[in-house]
């Protein structure tokens, strides 16, 4: 009778063994097929976004001052150092956010609020234009200006285009 335990208990027990087995088999198969198919989802999504990186890139090259050779070249053809032309038109464009009259000097728009009027980012577009955006804290806009550079010190602004967001 002893024996006849043992030998029930050896079955039972090589039976669990080999259930186990087979069972933790199973497991690790379906967690690396999981896992190969989220390694393949994941370069996938790489790709895809290196693509849309690398476009992006792109388009902020165009329309940009910095990196318009003919538009660099135009200026430094008349004396100026692009490493300081640039700083200089964008703080005398920044100076005129310092003014005493109701209206700003350059944007077409009255401040709706308590606040003034001011030009809060400017980028160069090229040897002759600036895009620049302008808020009083509540309302917001953009315009386009044209500038020039006469006599060496005479830097003039003129809008060519604006328009004020609505709120």
């Amino acid at each position: 009778m002893k024996q006849r335990i043992f030998m029930y208990l050896f079955i039972f027990t090589a039976l669990l063994v080999v259930f186990q087995f087979v069972n933790s088999k199973n497991i690790i198969e379906d967690y690396d097929q999981k896992l190969t198919n989220y390694i393949a989802k994941n370069e996938q999504l790489k790709d895809s976004i290196r693509v849309i990186r690398d476009d992006q890139v792109a388009n902020l090259y165009m329309f940009k001052f910095d990196t318009n050779d003919d538009a660099m070249t135009y200026w430094e053809n008349r004396g100026y150092r692009i490493s300081e032309f640039v700083p200089f038109i964008k703080d005398e464009l920044m100076n005129l956010n310092v003014y005493d009259s109701e209206d700003h000097p350059l944007v077409p728009y009255a401040s709706m609020t308590d606040n003034k009027m001011l030009i809060d980012q400017v980028r160069m577009l090229n040897h002759k234009w600036i895009i620049s955006s302008f808020t009083d804290g509540t309302y917001w806009g953009e315009m386009l200006l044209s500038y020039d550079i006469e006599d060496r010190q005479d830097l003039k602004f003129k809008v060519i285009a604006s328009i004020l967001y609505q709120k």
